[in-house]
């Protein structure tokens, strides 16, 4: 949102215990980048929510059936989160024509590979190749519910392939195959164009008021907070389940 502040709570990510740690808490909002989790806490504002779909109550729409058609030659190929130079090359051309004046606009080529290949957890790379050309890429975490989409990207040209969206299909199906229950998709942003796609998928929940709820009508979510519902980021700490551990309720 203009004019505001953004806040997190966050964590590093590190140890033997890392994995339990990200299962644990991605179930609570985190999301993971790099070596760190973390959560927004906003005092007034919860444009900012963690979204992921429930894969039993996803039914693919027809426009999302042609997206499918149109991706159909493409081979999905997972390998070890490893970066390379085709790799960094279609980075660089997606983040030009999607997001020139991003924050990652100016990340080099070991700033890349550092996104890539700093986890601590099980980590893939899935590329998407066709006539062996790298098309798309995936950095995708696996956690003990779900797959999570930590950035991927993709050839920006012809946008009518849908590639973004071919991605998230493409998750569901592999999450469907492994027997996962859910597909942890990053954030969705509330009244933001660019991040308003992830709600044309059916199934679709946010992390809100320290729950997962279904996300049914986008139009008449409001992402403003009444100071009487910020929750202080002690009580926020206090309250977070960790692996072996219950939260400490405060009464």
């Amino acid at each position: 949102m203009e004019n505001r502040q953004e806040r997190k709570l966050f964590t590093a990510l590190q140890g033997e215990d890392a994995q339990r740690l990200n299962d644990k808490l991605s179930k609570q909002g985190f999301r993971r980048s790099q070596n760190v989790l973390y959560r927004p806490s906003c005092s007034d504002c919860s444009a900012c929510l963690s979204a992921r779909i429930d894969i039993s109550r996803f039914e693919i729409s027809g426009s999302q059936k042609r997206v499918m058609k149109k991706n159909k030659g493409l081979e999905r190929r997972p390998t070890s989160p490893w970066a390379t130079e085709e790799q960094f090359n279609l980075f660089r051309r997606y983040l030009s024509a999607r997001h020139a004046s991003g924050g990652m606009a100016d990340m080099d080529v070991f700033e890349f590979a550092a996104m890539i290949e700093e986890t601590p957890i099980k980590t893939r790379i899935i590329e998407y190749v066709t006539d062996q050309q790298l098309m798309a890429v995936s950095l995708t975490d696996l956690t003990d519910d779900g797959l999570s989409m930590v950035y991927s990207f993709y050839e920006p040209e012809p946008a009518k392939l849908s590639l973004g969206t071919y991605l998230i299909l493409d998750h569901i199906y592999l999450a469907k195959e492994l027997e996962l229950p859910y597909l942890y998709l990053g954030y969705w942003v509330a009244g933001s164009r660019k991040m308003g796609y992830k709600a044309n998928f059916s199934g679709l929940e946010v992390f809100s008021q320290g729950k997962w709820q279904p996300l049914d009508d986008p139009e008449t979510f409001s992402a403003e907070l009444h100071p009487m519902n910020t929750v202080p980021i002690a009580e926020q700490v206090a309250n977070l389940s960790l692996p072996d551990a219950k939260p400490i309720s405060h009464r």
